[in-house]
């Protein structure tokens, strides 16, 4: 379970820790009960212990533990303040709040230290990210910033590595992701041409401070929206993958519905050519609340993957309560069939408790004892006799519902939160559909209070939505418009 304890707080008042993290933590303790007394707040996805929690930033394995830093404003639940908040675990389950790494409180970061990645180097956790300064007009200046530590918890500011963009390009610079190939370190960082388009550049450097602009990464994605931030590129079994967060692409039919797209191309990139040879883009989440993903490489070999449950620019009801946001789950990445496919990672299961089984052949709607819930991962075969569509009603209330069904006819996966308790974001729809054809469905769902991550067979395809329903509704309901066959696998978390 998740522990949001301050390891360090002894160090609080001393001269070790500056006056701004000093007001961050009183911060904390001034909003604690009104935080904590929110329903709403979640029992096993990672939050700040306060105010606003945005892109994952730093995720790495050092030192025999996992370190995910955060995009942290611990003052407000908008995005004026950003600091890098810090949590880390043995065994992505049990997660420790460290006190912040990072403040906004040197001239090259005062507007904000913005996201950017980490890795180790000489036995030293290195972090890179982005510095935003911004004058009284609002004109932007960028940054690439290092920070190193000794001991993954206590961090030095290096200041500036790149300063701001090359030729060509905006200010909009940013969130630099770093990796290492053979002896030389590369660095892809989110872009936006003069032309007001969307880009990546690359970059390389023998050691981590002195680096080299290789070019713009060259792909076919063309004017493909006006800003990709939070971009990633690794190699799963030799195959390239690029995701990046593109803003500014329009809806088409089922994709693209959200404010803001994170995605992928799966294909290969030619550092000296700076050219990547790709497939089509493909959303990561069909859900609506799924932003600026990040992946590392743990120890075991696994690519692992967080992203931020939210977007910018919606407001979200738990904001009134002091708070807003979450990171989701971890997902281990794997290449399948020509696409990536998700899944939670294995440790997920050591949470599972209160073990509740059923097989059955239904039609109509049913209920089954054992069968509830808020907080609770499920997993559900439906398999259709006769059945043209079947589904599941979650958190089921008075006049309460979250809807997850499948439809044979248009052969659609479809989650409908138009009925799922306090509304919000109504402008940008209360539907999310993705294609798949298949006579047998299976639902893998984590529900967390106001959280729900659906992993749809075997995570071909990933739903992850927030909610804000009554406490008191917690019913499951299933349902069939024709005979059909079920299997149902619940725990308690």
């Amino acid at each position: 379970m998740l522990y949001l304890n301050y390891k360090k707080v002894v160090k609080y008042g001393s001269e070790e820790m500056s006056d701004l993290i000093k007001k961050a933590l009183d911060e904390v303790e001034n909003k604690k009960n009104m935080v904590e007394k929110d329903y709403h707040r979640l029992s096993y996805h990672l939050m700040a212990p306060s105010g606003l929690i945005n892109d994952p930033n730093g995720f790495s394995y050092y030192d025999g533990r996992y370190h995910l830093f955060y995009q942290w404003n611990p003052f407000e639940c908008n995005h004026s303040t950003k600091f890098w908040g810090h949590f880390t675990s043995k065994d992505l389950i049990s997660w420790e709040n460290l006190l912040p790494v990072l403040a906004p409180e040197d001239w090259y970061d005062k507007n904000g230290c913005y996201s950017g990645s980490a890795i180790e180097k000489d036995g030293q956790l290195i972090l890179f990210y982005t510095g935003n300064v911004k004058d009284d007009r609002g004109n932007r200046e960028t940054y690439q910033c290092l920070a190193v530590s000794d001991n993954g918890e206590d961090f030095e500011k290096l200041g500036p590595v790149i300063v701001n963009q090359p030729e060509g390009y905006t200010r909009h610079f940013r969130d630099p992701k770093v990796w290492k190939d053979g002896e030389v370190y590369y660095a892809v960082i989110g872009a936006q041409r003069e032309n007001l388009t969307g880009a990546a550049a690359l970059y390389n450097s023998p050691d981590m401070k002195n680096w080299n602009f290789l070019g713009e990464i060259k792909t076919d994605l063309g004017n493909f929206g006006y800003m990709w931030e939070c971009p990633d590129y690794f190699e799963i079994n030799g195959k390239g993958v690029f995701i990046f967060s593109p803003q500014g692409i329009a809806a088409e039919g089922d994709r693209y519905n959200n404010i803001y797209q994170s995605g992928y191309v799966l294909g290969s990139l030619d550092l000296e050519k700076v050219t990547l040879q790709h497939n089509g883009f493909h959303e990561l989440d069909r859900g609506f609340d799924f932003y600026a993903p990040q992946t590392m490489i743990d120890e075991k070999g696994r690519r692992i993957m967080v992203a931020w449950g939210g977007l910018p620019e919606v407001n979200y009801p738990s904001e009134d309560k002091g708070w807003v946001h979450c990171l989701t789950m971890p997902r281990e990445l794997e290449i399948i069939d020509g696409k990536l496919v998700q899944r939670p990672v294995e440790e997920m299961k050591k949470l599972r408790k209160d073990f509740v089984q059923v097989k059955d052949i239904f039609s109509g709607k049913k209920t089954y004892p054992g069968i509830e819930g808020d907080s609770f991962e499920m997993i559900c075969r439906i398999k259709s006799i006769e059945a043209e569509e079947f589904g599941i009603n979650l958190r089921v209330g008075k006049n309460e519902k979250t809807v997850l069904k499948y439809n044979r006819i248009d052969k659609k996966v479809i989650l409908d939160r138009s009925s799922s308790g306090e509304s919000f974001a109504e402008e940008y729809g209360t539907t999310r559909k993705c294609s798949l054809d298949s006579s047998e469905i299976i639902f893998h769902i984590f529900m967390d209070r106001s959280l729900t991550e659906v992993f749809i067979n075997d995570g071909a395809e990933v739903f992850t939505a927030r909610i804000f329903p009554d406490e008191k509704s917690q019913g499951i309901e299933f349902f069939s418009d024709g005979e059909a066959e079920i299997s149902i696998k619940k725990w308690n978390i």
